[in-house]
């Protein structure tokens, strides 16, 4: 869970400090919004058939001890195209990250206990958007943005030393091979719920990779109020997870996500809405915030429930999903803020969650499972 923060946080940072890595690199907003997360488009899923043989402590530390190196090196990359070659491997790595996390949750659990567990390890995420950002915020705008990727590859550090003295061994997942390709592009429900991460991540990138600056060009927000958007952001996210994680295994995974979606939906329309007011937008983060993580961590919990055996590979393709949808969203959202079509933004985040919505209801179980 730890290491989901680390790496969340080293994902997310751009989007806090969005300024700095313009004034710093000389580049448009735009170009600072779209460090390389296209590349992890195809780096989980060929990651984890790479990887799906190798023991999961050494592959999980390994795999953070990376994205601390990269984030350290990251603090000195002299221009943009340097960072955005580093920037390009630290995401290809935690590209790995997550899905290997949430598969090696699932083994060393009982299969009751499978839902709650994986939700938990998502709760790193939920965390990055809480503290990582605001503190990337904060420390972006107070000692620069190479400060803020040195604090990153430290905080990524002491999360593989934990890892290091508490994973257990011997843990190894199944075989990712080609058969099991074809079987998860066989299975209706899996490439259902792989849409619906890939358009619920497309409408919220539109506005979150670009949160800062839209705060502050709709409503003059200065660097401190957009900390304390992002703080609510992270706040409510860690709530609704927290919430799902202790009710999944009760509500069964399809409501939950119905409603967490839901909410999404709400704080979108009311971010849309209420563009140019500091205090309707900061509610609207709070509603939105709560649906964030809470959704992305039910569809790994119903994928790897709609499958079990294929667990690893569906994950990692959501891992895809998730990192496509925030390619696309931030590549729109980029095109309207060079635009200047600042409202309009919202307005696209709120279409797509909808759609993402609607592909949910199409996913509603059909008979009782464990997946329900």
């Amino acid at each position: 869970m730890l290491g989901n923060f680390a790496n969340g946080t080293a994902v997310l940072a751009p989007a806090g400090m969005l300024s700095e890595l313009s004034a710093g690199l000389d580049v448009t907003i735009r170009d600072a919004g779209l460090l390389g997360a296209v590349v992890l488009c195809i780096g989980s899923p060929l990651t984890a058939w790479l990887t799906s043989r190798i023991e999961r402590r050494t592959l999980l530390t390994a795999t953070l001890a990376l994205i601390a190196v990269t984030n350290l090196a990251s603090a000195f990359a002299p221009d943009y195209t340097s960072l955005l070659i580093v920037r390009l491997i630290m995401l290809a790595v935690g590209a790995l990250y997550t899905p290997q996390a949430a598969g090696t949750a699932a083994l060393i659990v009982p299969p009751e206990k499978r839902g709650g567990t994986v939700a938990y390890i998502f709760l790193g995420w939920s965390l990055a958007a809480a503290i990582g950002l605001p503190l990337v915020t904060f420390i972006a705008s107070r000692y620069g943005w190479r400060a803020t990727y040195s604090s990153i590859g430290v905080a990524a550090l002491f999360s593989f030393l934990l890892l290091v003295w508490r994973l257990p061994g011997g843990l190894v997942g199944a075989p990712v091979d080609l058969k099991t390709w074809i079987d998860v592009g066989r299975n209706r429900l899996i490439l259902l719920l792989l849409l619906v991460t890939t358009l619920q991540i497309a409408g919220q990138f539109a506005v979150f990779t670009y949160m800062g600056p839209l705060l502050a060009q709709l409503t003059q927000a200065g660097p401190d109020a957009v900390g304390l958007a992002f703080a609510t952001f992270g706040v409510a996210g860690f709530l609704g997870n927290v919430i799902a994680t202790r009710f999944v295994d009760s509500w069964g995974s399809y409501r939950t996500s119905l409603l967490f979606m839901s909410a999404l939906l709400a704080g979108s329309a009311i971010w849309a809405l209420g563009a140019g007011n500091f205090a309707i937008m900061a509610a609207a983060v709070a509603v939105w915030g709560l649906g964030f993580a809470a959704t992305n961590s039910m569809q790994q919990v119903r994928l790897i429930g709609a499958a079990p055996a294929l667990g690893a590979a569906s994950v990692s393709l959501n891992t895809s999903a998730l990192y496509i949808g925030q390619a696309v969203g931030s590549g729109i959202g980029g095109l309207f803020y060079a635009r200047e079509l600042f409202h309009g933004i919202g307005f696209v985040s709120v279409g797509l969650v909808a759609l993402a919505l609607m592909t949910v209801i199409l996913t509603k179980p059909q008979k009782p499972s464990y997946e329900t």
